[in-house]
């Protein structure tokens, strides 16, 4: 296992340099910049240098003046030293402005994520025993939902309802406007109010295709031999169902869960720019439209790096839920 872990590592991390090169190149061709915008707006100003001496200005102050290779050897240096630069967007380091937004994120996404797991694999399991009668057709029609709806068409509507229509919720922000008024529990409570909804959504949004995967695989391992065999050696149903066949589930539900390891730390892109929840997602956003390329760079960088570990995981994790998967 150890040998096994190291050379998935290794392999990572070629993967890793290559991931980040293409995404640094992709930086370097937006359509717009954020040296842009300040050298126009200091070439407005009274008495300053032309827009032209601003730009040459400040590409050399940030080493866009060089290729894209030179650049992103230049950006790879620093970064393995630690520095990943200040953030154009926030004018503070990279690394501060992210460590401020990305735990809102992560509680967003665990939380949603418990649900989902607690939600959607006993109703994925009580389709599959419940074939073709009516909590199957109702509990499809669910998944089927979840997975059709998309996260902007569905929290627009949750808004529509519980905001304009019905007035619970704000819709806008992480905290109410007598927030600072209010004590601890009381702070922590407006906090827990407004990030309802969007975990609603995220919800919502995500448990169909467990749903769907518990549903099929379940379908899949009751029709095998070794279930008929435990039924006609007189076990319960409930203990063919849930030791002898669930277990046998896990490998497709081991996969989700490593995949879903970006989305605890990446934010919900989508979902917090809907809602203006100030998490890692909302604010790569608003980053990658000012042209904002260190602050980018280091966020997708990091989710590739969450990829790459989340897929690892899941490989580990086979053999634990299995003992027919083996590393060799």
């Amino acid at each position: 296992m150890r040998k096994y872990i190291i050379k998935r590592l290794l392999i990572s991390v070629v993967i890793l340099f290559f991931v980040a090169f293409i995404i640094y190149a992709l930086m370097r061709c937006l359509p717009t910049s954020y040296i842009e915008n300040v050298a126009r707006q200091r070439s407005m100003q009274p008495n300053s240098k032309s827009y032209e001496e601003w730009m040459q200005q400040l590409t050399a102050a940030y080493n866009m003046d060089k290729g894209i290779i030179l650049g992103f050897f230049g950006w790879l240096g620093n970064m393995l030293r630690g520095n990943f630069g200040d953030s154009w967007r926030w004018t503070v380091p990279v690394i501060e402005k992210f460590n401020d937004t990305v735990w809102l994120s992560f509680v967003m996404g665990a939380i949603s994520f418990f649900f989902e797991l607690i939600i959607a694999i006993p109703l994925g399991i009580i389709a599959a025993t419940k074939q073709y009668r009516w909590p199957d057709y109702v509990i499809s029609v669910i998944a089927l939902a979840g997975i059709s709806l998309p996260t902007f068409f569905f929290a627009s509507l949750l808004k529509l309802v519980f905001s304009v229509k019905l007035g619970w919720f704000d819709l806008y922000g992480l905290v109410g406007r007598s927030y600072d008024q209010l004590s601890s529990v009381g702070q922590f409570f407006d906090k827990a109010h407004h990030l309802f909804l969007p975990i609603v959504t995220l919800v919502v949004v995500s448990m169909g295709s467990l749903m769907r995967y518990t549903r099929t695989n379940m379908l899949e391992v009751l029709n095998a031999d070794y279930i008929r065999t435990a039924r006609a050696k007189g076990l319960s149903e409930r203990k063919v169902i849930y030791h002898h066949a669930f277990r046998n589930t896990l490998i497709p539900i081991v996969t989700i869960v490593g995949g879903s390891l970006p989305g605890l730390f990446a934010g919900a892109l989508i979902t917090e720019t809907l809602f203006s929840i100030p998490g890692i997602g909302f604010t790569s956003y608003q980053s990658m439209v000012s042209g904002d390329i260190p602050f980018s760079m280091f966020y997708l960088v990091f989710s590739a790096v969450l990829t790459l570990l989340g897929n690892l995981l899941s490989d580990i994790l086979y053999g634990v839920v299995d003992p027919r998967v083996r590393v060799s």
